[in-house]
């Protein structure tokens, strides 16, 4: 089945088409990136597998501008890899919040769209753009089946004791208050392959999986359940990320506005774009330029990455204790992927759990890598995360059954 994954942001849209025989068997047949979507110039930049990369600028004035791009791109005769537009027989995409009421993807529908609406304000840099992509798809494809794969599903089967906040209840009920996670697709796509890799039975083993990239979040997965995330009502709790200043105290937002004089928009802004790593060190979001300049002595870089290791350590240490042990922690995303070195200061921390790390395998580079020796008690694996083949295996799944 051909299947064109889309993951629209509020000015760009990332794209993978995939020829998708089963779960794990399938080919990568193109990707690409279509770049400052509304702004005067927009990019097209495509890929298809064994030719050329395919750039082009041009005005790109909205989501149905930038799909049409995507198609044009995959049907040209030098760069493309589609002899015609009814080769594409489902499209799958990355929604970020779907509330309460969706524990799984599910097809597109009119009810569907609905909900996503609904959920607008809990995701109001995300939501809208994956809805402009959804409605795109049915303007330039209308015949074509959608499936939406929501970054919250995974979390929603999380114990009422853990998701809720102790405000008044009241809050629950007319705001739907409460914490959902993000990063779901990734935490359900490592903790799955982690297990498979590391010879545990999914469905009896005790997983946490640590994304860590610009955005950051934890998961304790509990026989394939997710359990516990660290992500709240937005991305925002959790973990020191690149401009988001993770768990605080609440009494510091109005503490500040009050000094200040900010708006509730202008402190949300404040957390979400300009703390941090960045807030900390004063360096930058990009932890491989925190680093360097922790190499060169700046004690605010040295402190922020510190905070980092400590935030990690200290989840997972109580995740540990919410599931009453763990058989193997996953590693995943663009820092988990790639910094050995916050691997390791993180694994050193982790003796206490029997943990035997293996520092030379933690030197390698590799999508799948078990960075413990065989007598270690946990296991600590690198998994490369694939969103995108998560949503197309979710669309095949659902667009088979529907058409059955």
């Amino acid at each position: 089945m051909i299947i064109l994954v889309l993951n629209c942001g509020s000015s760009s849209l990332k794209y993978q088409l995939l020829d998708m025989k089963n779960d794990d068997v399938y080919n990568l047949v193109a990707k690409g990136l279509v770049e400052r979507i509304g702004m005067e110039l927009g990019c097209v930049k495509h890929k298809a597998a064994g030719k050329e990369q395919y750039v082009c600028e041009k005005p790109i004035a909205d989501h149905t501008v930038a799909v049409k791009a995507v198609i044009e791109a995959l049907l040209d005769k030098e760069y493309g890899c589609l002899n015609t537009l009814e080769d594409i027989e489902a499209v799958g995409h990355r929604v970020l919040h779907g509330g309460s009421e969706i524990v799984c993807s599910k097809l597109v529908d009119e009810h569907l769209i609905s909900i996503v609406e609904k959920c607008c304000d809990l995701g109001p840099l995300h939501n809208p753009a994956n809805l402009r992509g959804i409605r795109a798809v049915q303007e330039v494809l209308p015949s074509v089946p959608q499936v939406a794969v929501f970054d919250t599903a995974f979390h929603q089967t999380m114990p009422a004791y853990s998701y809720m906040y102790a405000l008044p209840y009241e809050y629950f009920e007319k705001y739907a208050i409460r914490k959902y996670g993000f990063h779901g697709t990734s935490h359900r796509y490592v903790s799955a392959e982690g297990a498979k890799f590391a010879g545990l039975d999914y469905n009896n083993c005790r997983i946490i999986t640590c994304h860590l990239g610009n955005g950051s979040s934890i998961a304790a997965v509990e026989n394939g359940k997710c359990v516990d995330t660290t992500m709240g009502l937005t991305p925002l709790d959790g973990l020191i990320m690149g401009t988001r200043c993770g768990s605080i105290d609440p009494a510091v937002v109005n503490y500040i506005a009050k000094k200040e004089g900010k708006t509730p928009d202008e402190m949300d802004t404040l957390l979400n774009k300009k703390s941090g790593l960045l807030g900390l060190s004063g360096v930058s979001s990009d932890l491989r330029d925190v680093s360097a300049a922790a190499n060169d002595g700046n004690q605010r870089a040295k402190l922020a990455l510190k905070k980092l290791t400590h935030d990690i350590i200290k989840y997972i240490g109580s995740y540990t204790a919410e599931m009453n042990g763990v058989d193997l922690i996953v590693f995943t995303g663009g820092i988990g992927e790639n910094n050995s070195r916050l691997r390791r200061r993180v694994a050193e921390n982790l003796s206490y759990l029997g943990v035997k790390f293996d520092a030379q395998a933690n030197e390698e580079k590799a999508d799948e890598m078990m960075l413990t020796l065989p007598e270690s008690k946990v296991k600590i694996a690198v998994i490369a995360t694939n969103e995108e083949l998560m949503i197309a295996r979710d669309t095949m799944h659902i667009v088979l059954n529907e058409e059955e």
